[in-house]
């Protein structure tokens, strides 16, 4: 007898889109571990879970009661990097596990935006308010602070934990402003890149520094994967279907492919590339460092969001 599919465990797609259905509730940490469900079908997020709320009660456990959040953080900051020994991958920068939670837990190496997500869940568990930052070109954490009579923010380098100064973070600006010409009278104010980013947000770029990685390597089945989990996390974001498009004709998907574009035409008619997508020309195009904040740019839906594979 075939089980009832009120039975059935879901699908991994199916279990990503349920997690990411609703921002009010979206857990930031147990979607971006299943984001390695593609890679590894065995992942147990659960189990995954409760390691890192291990090592959470492990941090507890060594807080004062009336710490202040300096210390607290100062705290994190000692046992996340120098005990735990996190830190990036400067062996493999490009290797797709970086990207996932539970390979980074194990390693203890990732890249700057996966090792913020473990950053900011065990921050949170010690009683920090700390924030992601999508800063272009490398990930960054802030967190609100007080202590010795002070307070305000701090912006740490998730890679390091070294505290960043606005003289820091306006350096690391620099060859974004003037690729993008955002100098003089079109200069932004550094604060515009500093905003918490949402959990979806944090995700979507995690997904296309993937997305990036795939497309190099031409590994059009894993990046098939991961298009299929931007399009449930982004469904108002045409560009993404159209990207997805062009991924199923490369493996020979047309009907699907047909539909996507034809979704995407239909928002977007106005869109610079509708003519090359007619004529059936199209195909992914390679990674353009540093997406303009907002950016809806066709070209931007293959951008990691402001560094290339360097997030």
């Amino acid at each position: 007898m075939p089980k009832s599919p009120w039975l059935q465990a879901p699908t991994a797609l199916g279990y990503f889109q349920a997690l990411v259905a609703d921002d009010a509730t979206l857990p930031l940490t147990e979607a971006a571990l299943a984001l390695a469900q593609d890679e590894h079908p065995q992942l147990d997020v659960q189990a995954a879970l409760a390691e890192i709320d291990g090592v959470g009660a492990r941090l507890r456990r060594r807080l004062p009661r009336d710490a202040s959040s300096l210390h607290r953080l100062r705290l994190l900051n000692h046992f996340f990097f120098q005990e735990l020994g996190f830190a990036l991958n400067p062996n493999d920068y490009y290797d797709p596990d970086n990207s996932f939670l539970h390979r980074v837990l194990a390693t203890r190496r990732g890249i700057p935006i996966s090792l913020a997500v473990l950053y900011l869940e065990l921050a949170q568990q010690a009683g920090l308010r700390a924030f992601g930052v999508s800063f272009p070109g490398h990930f960054l954490v802030k967190l609100r602070v007080q202590g010795g009579g002070q307070s305000g923010e701090v912006v740490i380098d998730p890679a390091d934990g070294r505290s960043l100064s606005r003289e820091d973070l306006e350096e690391r600006l620099q060859p974004y402003k003037r690729r993008h010409g955002l100098l003089g009278d079109f200069d932004i104010p550094l604060g515009l890149f500093l905003q918490a980013a949402t959990p979806r947000e944090v995700l979507a770029r995690m997904l296309r520094n993937l997305k990036e990685i795939h497309r190099s390597a031409a590994d059009w089945p894993r990046l098939h994967a991961v298009t299929e989990r931007l399009v449930l996390l982004l469904p108002d974001l045409p560009e993404e279907r159209r990207d997805r498009a062009l991924v199923r004709a490369e493996l020979g998907l047309h009907e699907e492919a047909v539909g996507d574009l034809a979704h995407y035409l239909a928002e977007r008619p106005d869109a610079p590339d509708r003519e090359a997508l007619a004529r059936g020309r199209p195909r992914p195009g390679r990674c353009r460092a540093g997406a303009s904040p907002g950016s809806r740019s066709p070209r931007s839906a293959w951008r990691c969001c402001g560094g290339c594979r360097r997030c």
